[in-house]
C-alpha cells in the first residue's frame, strides 16, 4: 500500500501524456505530473516522492519536499479560513486543513501556528491539528538523560520556552540558560538535561557534562577570536549579558571555556581582553 502523508520509494511504470506512473509491490500505481518527472529516466527506476491527496481526493506524488510530514510538528502559515476550517500552507499545491475541532483557538489567515500532521484511519486523508497536547505524550519515555535530540519551540511561559522532543514529548528549557533569541517555530537541537517528576523533561540547549559543554564552547571562543584578527574583547570581569550577547554563552561557560584555551596556551589573558596565540 502507497503511504500517504510520507516519502515512499516508488518503482516507474509507465510514461503518459500527463505524468509518469509510479508504483509499489502491492499493485498500486499513482501520479507523478509531468512539473515534477525528471529530465531523465527509465522504465523500471526508483523515484522518492511525496505522496498526498489532490483536491479530488486522489492520491498523488510529488518530489517537492513538504514543510511537514506525517506524526511531524512545524510551523505554518494560515493561507486562508473557511467555512470547513483553515488551510495551511505546507509548500504544496493543495493547502493542509486543520478542521476547527483541531484548532486551540480560532485560527487567522496570514498568522502562523505550530501543527501536527495526522491521517484519518477512516478516510485516508491527511488533516492538520493545533492541539498539540493531545498529541505530546510524556508518560513513556523514548529518551534518556545527556541525549541529544531535536527540538520544536512551541511557547513561551514564565519558566521558559516550552519545547517538542523528538516529536513526541514535551520539554522546558528554562530562561536563564537561553543564551541565544529564540523564536516560536525554531527548529533546533538539544540535550536532556533532567527526568522530573511525572516524566518532566528540563532540556539544555548546551550539551550535558563538564568536557562536552566545554569543548563545544572552546570552539565557539576560538572561532570568535579568528574572526576578530585574534582578540575578543571579553575578560572575567565582563558582565554576563555582554558574553551572552557577543558568545551565546552563561558567564560560567565562558570562564571554563578560557580556562580550558589558557592551559593549552592558545591563548593569552590582558586586562583589555583575550589574545590568540600564533
Amino acid at each position: 500500500m502507497i503511504a500517504v502523508g510520507q516519502f515512499n520509494d516508488l518503482r516507474i511504470l509507465r510514461s503518459t501524456s500527463v505524468g509518469l506512473f509510479l508504483g509499489d509491490e502491492s499493485g498500486e500505481d499513482v501520479l507523478l505530473p509531468n512539473k515534477y518527472c525528471p529530465e531523465e529516466y527509465e522504465i523500471d527506476d526508483i523515484l522518492k516522492v511525496f505522496v498526498y491527496r489532490d483536491y479530488d481526493e486522489r492520491k498523488i506524488c510529488t518530489n517537492i519536499i513538504p514543510k511537514i510530514q506525517l506524526h511531524g510538528f512545524a510551523l505554518l502559515e494560515c493561507a486562508a479560513v473557511s467555512e470547513f476550517g483553515a488551510f495551511m500552507d505546507w509548500g504544496l499545491e493543495k493547502h493542509l486543513m486543520v478542521p476547527f475541532r483541531e484548532q486551540r483557538q480560532k485560527m487567522v489567515e496570514g498568522r502562523w501556528y505550530v501543527v501536527y500532521l495526522d491521517l484519518d484511519t477512516e478516510t485516508d486523508r491527511l488533516y492538520g491539528s493545533n492541539k498539540l497536547d493531545k498529541w505530546l505524550k510524556n508518560e513513556e519515555l523514548t529518551v534518556s538523560l545527556k541525549d541529544e535530540v531535536s527540538l520544536v519551540v512551541i511557547s513561551q511561559s514564565d519558566l521558559g520556552f516550552n519545547v517538542i522532543v523528538n516529536h513526541r514529548h514535551k520539554g522546558l528549557v528554562y530562561d536563564n540558560e537561553v543564551y541565544e533569541e529564540i523564536h516560536i517555530g525554531d527548529e533546533m537541537k538539544g540535550f536532556v538535561k533532567a527526568i522530573r517528576e511525572d516524566n518532566k523533561l528540563d532540556i539544555s540547549l548546551q550539551p550535558i557534562g563538564y568536557k562536552n559543554a566545554t569543548d563545544v564552547n572552546c570552539e565557539t571562543v576560538y572561532q570568535e577570536m579568528a574572526l576578530n584578527n585574534g582578540f575578543l574583547a571579553l575578560t572575567d570581569k565582563s558582565s554576563p549579558d555582554e558574553i551572552a550577547y557577543t558568545l551565546g554563552m552563561s558567564k560560567k561557560a565562558f570562564k571554563k571555556a578560557i580556562g580550558a584555551l589558557y592551559k593549552e596556551r592558545k591563548i593569552k589573558l590582558e586586562k583589555d581582553g583575550i589574545y590568540l596565540l600564533e
